[in-house]
């Protein structure tokens, strides 16, 4: 039996995609001052087909942004606030009873919940207890809810954009590490730079808001995540997220000294998964036919800094999960490297 080919990929769609992303971007600047980083990572996240944690203060814009992505990618939308008495129910929706107003027949009807949206922005999703936590968790991992003894499929493309308030955390129910690891990238928030607060400022005052025009439809989206799972890998670049990931777990043969001393646990699989899907996600968004070791490096901070686990010594000495993943960056070699040293 012949092997079969992977299929060919079409450098003219592949244009066509950069220049979507292009758009998206000049879309988004309407609304959005400054965040650049946060939007390309919030786009190379959804073209992957994964969800998204986003820490930050409040009045980062951080729903605002959700809301104008939705409107330049022609997606449905839902904003869920999460309080301590928020019931899954409240999430995915119930049967109720409802009366035929002509046979006075009752029968169980189905509601919506709010999930039932392509782009769902849980706010704060810390601030609700764990069993409310697991609805939406089942819906990002299954796509799909389970009500009674019916399941019911999500539509398509779904995306979880999750937020956490980093302060204020009496009386919250942090997601446990197990959890966290389903999403993709944990994106930090950061607060504006000096003269882009002045733009801020200029903006929301003035409401200079401009129309979002939307570039992109849901099938449209649905094909790109097709396009980026063929998108061919060298060797070397799997090879490097490997080195990466391994290097980050304590007492195995791989681990680098720093996470022996300073690591309580290390990344697990998914990351070295997410961290080659997402690279081929930011290759062809750039217009790229190929992914590079440069691709792996520029998203490594959003896929590693929810699956390091810092010990105390490191939390005493000040060295959070971004500052390790910065020296592993420095300290792990590419091929390349590797070869100029033997």
């Amino acid at each position: 039996m012949a092997e079969q080919q992977p299929p060919q990929i079409d450098p003219e769609k592949v244009g066509i995609v950069k220049e979507a992303y292009e758009k998206i971007l000049g879309e988004l600047r309407k609304k959005i001052v400054g965040q650049s980083e946060v939007i390309e990572q919030l786009l190379v996240a959804i073209f992957s087909n994964g969800h998204c944690l986003m820490v930050g203060v409040p009045g980062l814009a951080k729903t605002l942004l959700v809301s104008s992505l939705a409107e330049a990618l022609e997606l449905s939308f839902k904003r869920i606030q999460f309080t301590p008495d928020l019931m899954p129910s409240d999430i995915t929706g119930t049967d109720v009873i409802q009366e035929d107003p002509e046979t006075q027949e009752r029968r169980f009807e189905f509601l919506q919940g709010p999930i039932f949206a392509n782009i769902i922005l849980a706010d704060e999703i810390n601030r609700t207890p764990p069993k409310t936590q697991a609805a939406l968790l089942e819906s990002m991992q299954e796509r799909q809810v389970s009500i009674g003894r019916t399941t019911r499929p999500l539509p398509e493309p779904f995306f979880v954009l999750a937020t956490q308030n980093p302060i204020e955390q009496e009386g919250t129910y942090p997601l446990p590490e197990a959890q966290q690891d389903r999403f993709l990238f944990m994106l930090w928030v950061d607060y504006p730079e000096g003269e882009e607060e002045i733009d801020i400022i200029d903006l929301v005052t003035t409401e200079a808001f401009g129309e979002i025009t939307p570039v992109l439809k849901a099938q449209d989206i649905l094909d790109i995540q097709h396009m980026v799972l063929h998108i061919p890998v060298p060797e070397h670049v799997t090879r490097y997220a490997w080195r990466l990931v391994r290097a980050t777990r304590p007492g195995t043969p791989e681990a680098l000294d720093l996470a022996n001393e300073w690591v309580q646990w290390g990344a697990g699989p998914r990351a070295s998964i997410y961290l080659i899907k997402a690279a081929k996600t930011r290759a062809v968004l750039r217009g790229n036919l190929h992914v590079s070791v440069d691709d792996v490096k520029a998203i490594a901070h959003p896929v590693l800094r929810h699956r390091i686990i810092s010990n105390f010594a490191a939390q005493a000495e000040g060295y959070t999960s971004d500052k390790l993943i910065d020296m592993l960056l420095e300290r792990i070699p590419t091929d390349k490297e590797i070869t100029a040293s033997a």
